[in-house]
């Protein structure tokens, strides 16, 4: 073992090896689907946080982060954290791994996974896709089949019937795939002579890779692997087969070569999903004892096929959750995007036909107008609506940290740079990221931004390995970004790339018709949160409210609304009294109303209010005033400003 080495994870590839991924010692690599993960595994039979591999000082260490499915290594699953030897095979779902600490010592790669060497001693007898235990349905190919009026005596009707029943019973309550493959060969086994049985997964690879294994004497090393004749006629047919060996022949009393521990017969049954195999069903007899019958294969196929439904069922519930939420978050977003003006209207058609195409969006528009909410609009409606979708905002965050936000950075990059980092964009691979106040990023930052739009790949901070996305950019600024390229604070390039499509959106005096709807709408969601009995407001509330600029647009508005029910007289209808303005001076004030005060004692003096209006809830004030909680902790530092005691 060398516990302090370097080592090296394989991935293993139906045309050989894949590109090795290095292990550096004192470091931690997680491994499933989600993007977020080090070592990204693409297999639907993988979780999104599967397993992670870590340096001890005993070695290497994997250990399963409670996936659905498992983590075997050199074929067992994994109960606790496994150190890892050389040569070892690790396998997620599907996807296989080896373990070595030089690419010498890589196993040559196998013809066929795990299948065993051809034999000629078996014959396939029997082929088919059917069982009398599936009633014909008139979706199926073979619907015009007749069907077998009875099941045959080897298998009574009783035995039969009850283990089809209780397997559908019992599959109903399984929480995995795994549990699924031992209910079906429990059933397999309880119903057939055969010595023993197993659900194979096929890999990318191409290979076949146990998911469960059962024997009669639970002795799964006594488990005989399928022949590649039989798994070629199965996968090229999509039939489940029969193979038997020949029997002696009684003119020239010759019997078969074989051993006690040869097969006598085989069933394969394949296990779809979407019309693909994924899987096979294998069971098998030994010579010198029962043979496996066509009973015995139909009744394989039955289990096979309720298998498969189980399967996909399992598999859709979980998309359906997925789907659910993101449904529930489209719906979130659109009921953000209220109005019925011509101006929202315009804006919420062009949302619909960008969309769907690749196109960058730069989004224009006053602050808060609600820049945000079109972005997530264009990505909820997008094809890569299903992928990642990053925000941040270009003018909260420090140069340096932004091009580790944005990039990411390897490790030893700068100081406490302790593990390398994954950026946003190469996070929101497939996915979108949008960028608020985008007229504030540095030269630097746009040129690395304008490759990237360029489809041009790009470098981790400290890092020279090249990294290549695929992400939608939509941005964002309040600010004239056209004055900002003339005075060269913004690259003539990035500004011309950016406008592929611009969306401006209203400011809200120019749709006032539209505030009473946004209006009632926010009423409804903070009544629902501090359980207020309003209902509505008075004729002369929503005057007032149409009357108003609102220079801070639709956040202005919401946060008046949510003030007036936290403060309000709390009648059944908020009144034009309930709503509080918040105007700052500007410079049309008279003599007499002008006070000389500066901008800094202005913003501490509505900070402080806001504080009190929240009772000190830091968080929901940031949200109030618009900025991020850290920005608010900044502003509390810089003007001395303290919870009372």
């Amino acid at each position: 073992m060398f516990p302090n080495r370097t080592a090296l994870l394989i991935p293993c590839k139906a045309e050989g090896y894949g590109e090795p991924i290095s292990l550096v010692p004192d470091a931690s690599f997680s491994l499933g689907r989600a993007l977020s993960c080090d070592i990204v595994v693409r297999d639907d039979l993988c979780s999104r946080k599967h397993a992670e591999i870590s340096h001890t000082n005993d070695g290497w260490q994997i250990a399963d982060l409670k996936s659905l499915n498992g983590v075997y290594v050199n074929e067992v699953r994994l109960i606790a954290p496994w150190i890892l030897g050389r040569r070892d095979e690790i396998r997620i779902g599907r996807s296989i791994f080896h373990f070595v600490y030089e690419m010498s010592e890589l196993p040559s790669m196998p013809d066929s996974g795990t299948l065993c060497d051809d034999a000629n001693d078996l014959t396939i007898t029997r082929r088919s896709e059917r069982s009398r235990f599936i009633p014909a349905t008139t979706n199926e190919h073979t619907a015009g089949m007749p069907a077998y009026a009875e099941i045959p005596q080897r298998l009574s009707n009783v035995k039969a019937i009850e283990r089809l029943y209780r397997l559908v019973m019992e599959m109903g309550t399984a929480n995995n795939v795994e549990e699924l493959a031992d209910l079906a060969l429990d059933a397999i086994l309880n119903a057939t002579p055969a010595e023993g049985a197993a659900v194979l997964l096929a890999a990318q690879n191409d290979s076949l890779h146990p998911l469960s294994i059962r024997t009669r004497t639970g002795d799964t090393k006594k488990y005989q692997k399928p022949l590649h004749f039989v798994m070629r006629e199965v996968a090229t047919t999509g039939q489940a087969v029969l193979a038997e060996e020949p029997k002696p022949d009684p003119d020239t009393e010759k019997t078969p070569k074989i051993t006690q521990e040869h097969v006598s017969s085989l069933i394969v049954a394949p296990l779809r999903m979407e019309g693909e195999i994924q899987a096979y069903l294998h069971l098998f007899s030994l010579s010198g004892r029962s043979r496996l019958s066509p009973d015995d294969l139909e009744f394989a196929i039955a289990v096979a096929r309720q298998f498969s439904t189980v399967w996909k069922q399992e598999m859709e519930k979980s998309g359906l959750i997925v789907e659910n939420q993101n449904l529930k978050n489209q719906l979130q977003i659109e009921s953000e995007i209220i109005g019925e003006s011509k101006a929202i209207q315009q804006l919420q058609e062009c949302i619909t036909r960008v969309a769907s195409t690749r196109a960058t969006i730069f989004i224009r528009g006053e602050s808060g107008v609600g820049k945000e909410l079109v972005a997530r609009a264009i990505h909820s409606q997008s094809p890569r609506r299903d992928r990642p979708m990053f925000i941040l905002n270009c003018a909260a965050i420090p140069e340096s940290l932004l091009e580790r936000e944005l990039f990411g950075h390897e490790k030893g990059a700068y100081t406490g740079a302790n593990e390398r980092g994954i950026g946003k964009f190469e996070a929101a691979d497939r996915g979108t990221i949008f960028l608020d106040e985008i007229g504030e990023m540095s030269p630097m930052m746009q040129a690395k931004l304008l490759r990237i739009l360029d489809s041009q790949p790009f470098e981790r901070v400290g890092g020279n390995t090249s990294v290549k996305v695929d992400v939608r950019v939509v941005a964002a600024t309040n600010r004239p970004i056209e004055e900002f390229v003339q005075e060269g604070r913004f690259r003539k390039d990035l500004y011309y790339r950016l406008q592929v499509v611009q969306i401006d959106v209203p400011a809200l005096r120019d749709h006032r018709d539209d505030i009473p709807l946004l209006a009632e709408h926010f009423l409804l969601r903070f009544s629902r949160e501090t359980g207020r009995a309003a209902r509505g407001f008075t004729a002369a509330a929503i005057r007032k409210m149409k009357e108003y600029s609102w220079p801070g647009n639709v956040r202005e508005l919401r946060n008046a609304i949510e003030r007036a029910v936290a403060l309000g007289s709390h009648t059944a209808k908020l009144d034009e009294n309930d709503i509080l303005l918040l105007q700052l001076p500007t410079g049309t004030t008279s003599s007499a109303e002008y006070a000389p005060v500066s901008i800094e004692a202005i913003e501490k003096e509505h900070i402080l209010r806001t504080l009190e209006h929240t009772q000190w809830h830091k968080s929901r004030a940031a949200e109030i005033l618009g900025i991020e909680r850290s920005t608010l902790d900044r502003k509390l530092k810089t003007y001395g400003i303290n919870k009372p005691e």
